[in-house]
């Protein structure tokens, strides 16, 4: 078994060729340094993805960071490079100028909807995060057929969340907390729970008695 047969070696060689394809086809996706890791911290946040300008150093360059949550993988081949796409748009804004996202990176504006709907993703609005929720149309997918197949062969393994490290109890006498994609909390009986999805007014997402939200982003 080579290196490139390992279960990283195969992963990254996927992501590597995968950002090599969208650069092709886009010339204003940069260069960047991929790094696969952590994309939860103990609390119902989930980072699947992430692009930061100028992190890395090579001599007398910078170069930008792509970041890939390893717990993101296990949504399979089409999302994963959905992820890349959206943080390629990103890379786009960065290298033209734009300013595509405030509120520490976390609001997408209209000109990041413009950005990735150039890249070739359909863009949804949240109501807490703005154009961020990114999914990958059948076209985009056809024009990346051999890269979605070589990250099918790649994405064998991915990684488990934290777990929730935020303390308190998960039940009492009162209920149990329950919590939403957008931070929201309630308490709620046991029954009424286990009865149906609860959903917030807010962000659409399900309250989840774990801090797991249903509603899944790309950001």
């Amino acid at each position: 078994m080579t290196d490139s047969d390992t279960i990283t070696g195969l992963l990254v060689t996927a992501l590597e060729k995968a950002w090599a394809a969208i650069r092709f086809r886009h010339p204003d996706v940069p260069e960047v340094v991929l790094t696969v890791g952590a994309g939860s911290t103990g609390s119902s946040e989930l980072t699947l993805g992430h692009f930061a300008q100028n992190r890395w150093v090579r001599g007398e360059y910078e170069l930008h960071e792509l970041f890939v949550g390893g717990e993101g993988l296990q949504r399979g081949a089409a999302d994963v490079l959905g992820t890349l796409l959206h943080e390629a748009a990103h890379g786009v804004a960065a290298t033209r100028g734009i300013k595509d996202t405030s509120r520490q990176g976390r609001w997408h504006n209209e000109r990041f909807r413009t950005l990735g709907e150039e890249l070739g993703l359909a863009i949804a609005n949240h109501p807490k995060i703005g154009w961020s929720v990114t999914t990958l149309p059948d076209r985009t997918g056809e024009l990346y057929q051999e890269e979605l197949d070589e990250l099918t062969f790649a994405l064998v393994a991915y990684r488990r969340r934290e777990p929730d490290r935020r303390g308190g109890r998960k039940s009492s006498n009162n209920g149990m907390s329950a919590v939403c994609e957008c931070g929201r909390k309630i308490r709620v009986s046991r029954s009424v729970f286990e009865a149906g999805p609860i959903y917030c007014g807010n962000c659409g997402g399900a309250f989840d008695v774990d801090g797991e939200p249903s509603l899944g982003r790309s950001r």
